[in-house]
């Protein structure tokens, strides 16, 4: 007869095999790297107790190479879904310790059950990535497993937030998945993603770099663009990740969450001290942020790439928004290569999650040089003219100083799509600056007269005048109201509530052909 409490206990002595990984010693090499396990970064992720694991049992079955005689618990990677703030996710956790988190068959089978529940569920996805890479003894089998993740990862962006977290080393063809998914998320010194190790390149090219040097969290963070936060350590990372699920909503098919905020007065007479009334003063734009959105709620996103512009989720009266601001005290505000793709990839996945987007705009231009046109200046800077012109949501812009040329029409005016655009009483929005404008149109007058310095002074005035200010463009329609600086945030709200079940359709198409 067969006991039944005999065989409950076999299936806790199986989970607890399943639990313990690649065993004590394995896990103790994993915590002297400065690393945690998979399971303990899944606890510190999830809300307390919330975690249940799917597919504890599976295992690879591959019998080359000497893998028959290995054990592979969880084929080393753990797949569940929790919540976080009470909201549910879907997760995979890669297990460092069981085959060095190389994704074989079987693991990749598992992350692709998770997804594809996270998909009908309608669930943000996160995945916790420390890998060796593809398992080589399972052969093209595992590259087929990276192809079902990719295939995933790009049917399901834009219907639910993925999030992916690098915490070990991420190389190959593995890290494609990450670049797939909204954000990216890294730690400092034990993080790196590179296509090709050092190793590799020193045989090729001969040239001779440290993994960090390579592909560490401050290179994709500040160089490359690839990651969009860091932190110095994983309990940090997951923290952050934490607080960013509080911004989005769960699909495509629901707003983000709203918080209950405190009453307060919206009027910030503190915005007229921000500026300088002198256009060709520097300052910083998150000073202006502090003082509209709500106290402490700006989280910036690539805070360390492309600092020509500023871009990040906050909070007004609770509600989360987008924000894309130029920094006038990095290369004067003006838009090049990197900042149109920062500020473009950014208004789309605002877009992709009902997200409203606010540019406050103070902008010279599209920054000049050869090296920007030869590295294709006109087709990246038009991708930031093509996510405006595309999002649908609720587009807001606040012109604070400078709107100069294409940069002006490209920074979501109202003839690509602006539901509203106010502007501050000392907005110069024109062609060019005055001091350019006036040495082209007046050139002649001022190089024939007695006193040239004199007369081009008294031109950039009389341009500036005549046309360098809001109201010319309030006349035609392209400005909707110019407003006391101290109103801003107040105006900002008044336009959200007014805008909050705005409906817009766009032609029936398979989808767009964005400038890539």
């Amino acid at each position: 007869m067969i006991d039944i409490y005999e065989k409950i206990n076999e299936l806790y002595d199986k989970r607890r095999e399943v639990e313990l990984g690649g065993g004590d010693e394995r896990i103790e090499k994993q915590h002297e790297k400065g690393k945690l396990t998979a399971r303990e970064r899944i606890e510190l992720l999830v809300d307390k107790g919330s975690f249940v694991e799917l597919s504890p049992f599976i295992e690879h079955r591959t019998n080359d190479f000497g893998l028959d005689e290995q054990k592979g618990p969880g084929d080393g990677v753990v797949t569940g879904y929790g919540k976080v703030n009470g909201r549910p996710i879907y997760l995979f956790s890669q297990d460092f310790t069981v085959f060095g988190g190389a994704l074989g068959e079987m693991h990749a089978k598992k992350i692709s059950n998770v997804m594809d529940l996270a998909a009908k569920n309608g669930t943000p996805f996160v995945g916790l990535n420390d890998s060796g890479g593809a398992r080589i003894q399972e052969g093209v089998v595992s590259l087929d497993g990276y192809g079902h993740i990719f295939y995933r990862n790009a049917i399901y962006s834009g219907v639910i937030p993925q999030i992916s977290v690098i915490m070990g080393p991420c190389a190959g063809g593995a890290v494609y998945s990450p670049a797939i998914t909204d954000f990216v998320f890294m730690v400092e010194k034990t993080s790196q993603m590179f296509i090709t190790g050092p190793k590799v390149i020193e045989t090729v090219t001969g040239e001779k770099i440290s993994a960090e040097d390579l592909g560490g969290a401050h290179v994709h963070n500040s160089i490359s663009g690839n990651a969009h936060f860091e932190a110095a350590s994983e309990q940090e990372v997951l923290e952050e990740v934490r607080r960013l699920l509080s911004y989005l909503p769960q699909n495509n098919e629901e707003k983000p969450p709203r918080l209950p905020v405190n009453e307060e007065n919206d009027y910030r007479p503190d915005l007229t001290d921000v500026i300088p009334f002198d256009a060709i003063r520097p300052y910083d734009v998150r000073k202006v942020i502090e003082q509209v959105a709500d106290a402490d709620s700006f989280m910036e996103i690539q805070k360390n790439f492309a600092k020509n512009i500023v871009v990040g989720f906050a909070r007004l009266k609770g509600e989360t928004v987008g924000l894309v601001c130029n920094q006038p005290k990095v290369m004067a505000g003006g838009l090049d290569i990197n900042s149109s793709d920062k500020a473009a990839r950014f208004i789309r996945t605002c877009d992709s999650f009902n997200i409203p987007i606010i540019t406050f705009e103070d902008v010279t231009g599209f920054f000049p040089g050869v090296q920007q046109e030869h590295g294709g200046i006109i087709r990246h800077g038009a991708k930031i003219l093509y996510a405006y012109s595309e999002a649908t949501v609720p587009k807001l812009t606040v012109i604070l100083r400078k709107a100069y040329g294409g940069a002006y029409v490209a920074l979501n005016s109202k003839s690509i799509g602006a539901d509203l655009v106010f502007a501050w009483p000392n907005a110069e929005i024109a062609v060019m600056g005055p001091q350019g404008a006036a040495n082209i149109i007046f050139a002649k007058e001022i190089q024939n007269s007695d006193n040239p310095e004199l007369v081009r002074q008294q031109k950039i005035e009389e341009y500036r005048e005549k046309f360098a200010n809001p109201y010319v463009a309030a006349s035609r329609g392209m400005v909707d109201d110019v407003i006391d600086p101290r109103e801003t945030r107040i105006k900002i709200i008044q336009a959200l509530e007014m805008l909050r079940n705005k409906k817009e359709s766009r032609p029936y198409k398979k989808h767009g052909n964005i400038p890539l």
